[in-house]
């Protein structure tokens, strides 16, 4: 009997639930509140309570099941709280383990001046954050190893899709077009992020991979392109040095660069959305963009 346990089954975790329940027996997922297990018994999702700190009865009595496990939750000052409870043992919690994935971004690259990054490209963080997810890392490839167990490290650019997105920002007024000399983003669509972790799966699959689209590009690009398909006038040029930031938001600004994605291409693996232009127009004409 295969089963699933989505460490974290927010925005992404649930589109990894929606691509493998059909190749599953039983798909759980932890979050911390009440509403949100409500929601997602309604998608199918079998839901546990977990706060970071402990793993109640209810919830070790599932993990001695799980086969696969997929880990979303950040990490923090005193690491990954999953390899924290179980003292990096993953069998100690899952006798049954047969693969696992850990779900990191592609900030543990740091700063490249906008050059192109691939899998091989050593990790040289610059943020705090990006610094622990690169420890987070770590420990997971050991803690894997330790079990015998194949690890996917799925390092992941800008997420959106349904309800999280361009068209959203531009409705609340919240979206700003940034100017910063030469500088790129890559993007992924959530639902593509489901995909790669289904392909991975059925492969058996083993490795660091990046999960981004095709074409990284500037910022202001992509919320110039989201107001023409609404037919409203963008908001105004600003530029990055004045404009006022949070330190978090300036930081993503500090990291330039270029992800590729070679890596999963060459495996056979075809991306639904490839570039912010298609995926865009496909949830503005679907009616989908308000949707979560």
């Amino acid at each position: 009997m295969s089963q699933l346990m989505i460490f974290g089954a927010g925005y992404s975790g649930k589109a990894i639930a929606k691509s493998l329940q059909d190749s599953m027996d039983r798909v759980c997922g932890t979050t911390r509140s009440a509403d949100q297990a409500d929601r997602l018994q309604s998608l199918g999702i079998t839901p546990f309570i977990f706060d970071g700190e402990m793993l109640n009865d209810d919830l070790r009595a599932a993990l001695s099941t799980v086969t696969h496990l997929v880990q979303s939750i950040a990490p923090g000052k005193t690491g990954d709280p999953l390899l924290r409870l179980c003292g990096g043992n993953l069998q100690s919690l899952m006798p049954q383990l047969k693969w696992a994935a850990y779900l990191s971004t592609v900030g543990v690259y740091g700063n490249h001046d906008g050059a192109w990054v691939d899998e091989a490209t050593p990790c040289k963080p610059v943020s705090a954050r990006s610094l622990e997810r690169v420890e987070a890392e770590q420990a997971w490839i050991k803690a894997a190893n330790d079990a015998s167990v194949p690890l996917c490290i799925l390092r992941l650019s800008g997420i959106y899709g349904p309800g999280r997105n361009g068209f959203m920002n531009l409705e609340k007024g919240t979206a700003r077009r940034l100017i910063k000399q030469d500088q790129v983003f890559n993007r992924i669509r959530v639902e593509d992020i489901g995909a790669v972790s289904a392909f991975l799966v059925s492969h058996n699959a083993n490795g660091i991979f990046n999960v981004t689209d095709d074409e990284p590009a500037p910022p202001q690009d992509v919320v110039t392109f989201a107001a023409d398909l609404m037919a409203i006038d963008p908001p105004p040029e600003q530029s990055f040095e004045t404009a006022e930031l949070s330190p978090m938001a300036r930081s993503f600004y500090g990291e330039n660069k270029r992800v590729s994605n070679g890596k999963l291409r060459h495996m056979g693996f075809s991306f639904r959305y490839p570039d912010y232009r298609g995926s865009l127009r496909q949830l503005w004409e679907s009616g989908t963009w308000k949707d979560e």
